[in-house]
């Protein structure tokens, strides 16, 4: 069996494109995978895929460890970022292709199973119908009374963990907060200050009780602060109980020291790469949880990563904001895995998310149920790709 053909395929999912790639080879088997952007280069992602597809016709796709470390090795003075989501797009697709050679699930080829479902939290709580409401037919957030209906969906659906990003309320409506994307006012320097700091007390205080006790809140800050906006952000908010404080930085010791001065849990990594990227943020003991992005790493780079993860007594929350392809991926992967805390799912998007797919993830109190089926166990409707063109034909 060899590598025919690779294929990127990008789609318009309202504020954001998602990215396919499928591989085909010449017995008629093919594979899937998804490794979209986040706010980056979107056709970059794409043209890299294409250009290291180059490398990898006639090769043997079930010699993935093969594959990785001829695409690895050919990009080695360009490594992570858009290089590392391109050879995640096509390590994925090709554990797809091996997984249905096998008539096994993903999970299979890396040991089994470990659960039979999954705790899943409501990512882009809020943010999205602050951001983003014109895509999914809903009313947009403006003040704080908008949030109890809001509040109401997460109990009816059953939801216990959400997460959300920092929302700012001013007389002129909700907006979010995020310098660090250069999304709002504050960037580059991303400092913070005494009303800041009380916009975001604001905003958790009134979250917390629209909640309920019974449901844990997860605040993402990203790359909106340094090191001593973190702090003092942390120490504001940890009368909240929050079930962590997320944030990125590239520097392990700097989240190491914030991580000292808070007893609230703090999640990072979901924009590091490979096992010699978290390494550093292991050995200092920079985070309570990590956040792995297998989209961006591959499922089974990803794998030594939580593996290492586990010597050091840390557990894995999966990063997944992408189509129901992302979300079925990460299943794969925290099923596998020992050291499994919590997986993020989005709940609001775009009306047309569920037909990309053969079979939408089944999520129910809470909870997502692990695939079945060989490789990944669902298929893409390429019809739908193809209503959905990006960038945009008109």
């Amino acid at each position: 069996m060899k590598i025919s053909k690779v294929e990127v395929f990008q789609v318009d999912a309202g504020w954001r494109p998602w990215t396919f790639v499928k591989i085909k080879t010449n017995n008629g088997l093919h594979g899937w995978s998804e490794c979209s952007d986040s706010f980056g280069s979107h056709i970059g992602v794409k043209a890299v895929v294409e250009d290291l597809s180059k490398l990898i016709i006639g090769e043997d796709p079930r010699n993935i460890e093969y594959v990785f470390w001829k695409l690895y090795s050919s990009t080695r003075q360009s490594t992570g970022g858009i290089i590392q989501k391109a050879i995640a797009g096509i390590e994925n697709a090709l554990l797809d292709i091996k997984a249905k050679f096998l008539e096994v699930p993903v999970y299979e080829l890396l040991g089994g199973k470990v659960r039979d479902k999954l705790q899943v939290y409501w990512s882009h709580f809020i943010t999205t119908r602050a951001r983003s409401a014109e895509f999914l037919n809903v009313n947009p957030i403006r003040t704080i009374e908008d949030l109890k209906p809001l509040a109401d969906e997460v109990k009816e659906k059953g939801f216990t963990v959400v997460k959300t990003n920092i929302l700012i309320f001013e007389d002129s409506g909700a907006k979010i907060y995020m310098p660090g994307f250069w999304k709002s006012e504050g960037g580059p320097e991303l400092n913070i200050d005494s009303a800041l700091l009380r916009k975001i007390e604001f905003y958790i205080t009134n979250l917390k009780q629209t909640l309920g006790e019974k449901v844990e809140i997860i605040l993402d800050t990203n790359f909106n602060f340094k090191t001593e906006g973190y702090v003092q952000i942390a120490k504001t908010l940890e009368k909240f109980n929050l079930k962590w404080l997320e944030m990125d930085s590239y520097d392990p010791k700097s989240l190491a020291h914030i991580r000292s001065r808070t007893k609230t849990p703090i999640c990072s990594g979901e924009t590091l790469y490979g096992a010699r990227g978290f390494k550093p943020y292991f050995e200092n003991y920079s985070m309570d949880i990590a956040s792995v992005d297998l989209l961006w790493n591959g499922l089974w780079q990803s794998k030594k990563i939580s593996d290492m993860a586990e010597v050091y007594e840390m557990n894995i929350a999966p990063h997944n904001h992408y189509s129901h392809l992302g979300g079925i991926m990460s299943a794969h992967f925290a099923a596998s895995i020992p050291n499994f805390k919590i997986l993020e799912v989005d709940i609001d998007d775009v009306s047309w998310k569920d037909k990309l797919v053969t079979k939408k993830p089944k999520i129910e109190n809470g909870y997502m149920e692990i695939p079945d089926g060989s490789g990944w166990g669902v298929e893409i409707d390429e019809s739908v790709l193809e209503s959905h063109p990006w960038p945009k034909t008109d």
